[in-house]
């Protein structure tokens, strides 16, 4: 296991797409047209998920105003996922379940993709590698260590590094039973980074109850991941664990990607919404983009 520390001043930002669309193949693009990618995942009202819709079923907008979609694609694409799991003092009791539930999300990645495994308490350790094998992952996570104390936001700093060199589509899993106690990095920042480098952030917290007290999880999971388009799961039971990391899982082979061109490349956040035309159903996707050339993916002859 390698341990995290903290690099002092800004990390550099990424200077592609999570996903080149130009590499895929699509519609035909004029020359130069520069395409913003939106991962969407799709609920009726009973919470399914809702397979089989068309590029017709979606609107887009960004700042308010709506956007054509010039691409469109509901075919299953590889992610590279860090999954990372707090084995802080509180989750004593509860981490068997903890590490049967990440081998039910481990399980079920497909051939196609990554990922790397890591804990969080007051050090911060990722396995050794990227990998495709899910035995290895599964080692990896039953192999991790306890610590005290909750660095948590470091921790998502920390995979955002594991990301930042990896090209296709990324992803974290953080799960959390409290709130962050020692981290250096703040949410915000956070948050920003994974704007701007096209990382999709799932997060499933968990309350928690530890020498008498209970503890409930750190609000910020919520928002950082409704941000950045990812699930957010809030249990009051560790043996709801397995099922949600299940789900996670399924949520992120069931994901439409949608395609826009930018009317304005102004280096500055814009909102996005991604609306469905039938009712009753909801698209779950991230809310804000960076609008730099730098940031868009280049598609068409």
């Amino acid at each position: 296991m390698t341990v995290w520390k903290p690099i002092a001043g800004a990390a550099a930002l990424v200077a592609a797409l999570s996903m080149s669309l130009g590499a895929q193949q699509g519609p035909t693009f004029k020359s130069g047209t520069q395409v913003v990618s939106i991962f969407a995942t799709v609920t009726d009202p009973q919470k399914r998920l809702v397979p089989n819709l068309t590029q017709d079923d979606f609107q887009v907008f960004d700042n308010d105003k709506p956007q054509p979609v010039v691409y469109f694609d509901n075919s299953n694409r590889p992610i590279n996922v860090v999954v990372m799991l707090d084995t802080s003092g509180s989750m004593t009791l509860t981490i068997d379940l903890l590490k049967q539930a990440a081998e039910q999300f481990l399980l079920r990645l497909l051939p196609e993709d990554k990922g790397r495994v890591g804990a969080f308490n007051d050090k911060i350790q990722f396995n050794a590698r990227w990998s495709s094998d899910r035995d290895q992952m599964i080692t990896d996570a039953k192999n991790l260590d306890f610590g005290n104390g909750t660095r948590l936001w470091d921790a998502a700093a920390a995979s955002l590094d594991e990301l930042k060199t990896i090209e296709g589509r990324k992803v974290i899993l953080l799960f959390t039973d409290g709130d962050d106690t020692e981290s250096r990095t703040r949410l915000g920042a956070v948050l920003d980074r994974a704007r701007a480098e096209e990382v999709m952030i799932y997060a499933i917290g968990l309350e928690s109850k530890f020498m008498g007290t209970t503890t409930k999880p750190d609000g910020g999971l919520r928002k950082i991941a409704e941000e950045t388009g990812g699930g957010y799961f809030e249990l009051k039971r560790a043996t709801d664990l397995a099922p949600t990391f299940s789900k996670v899982a399924q949520e992120l082979h069931s994901q439409y990607v949608i395609g826009f061109a930018p009317t304005a490349l102004d280096n500055k956040v814009h909102k996005l919404a991604v609306k469905m035309k039938q009712p009753g159903m909801t698209a779950q996707a991230r809310r804000s983009y960076l609008a730099a050339g730098d940031k868009m993916s280049v598609s068409g002859k």
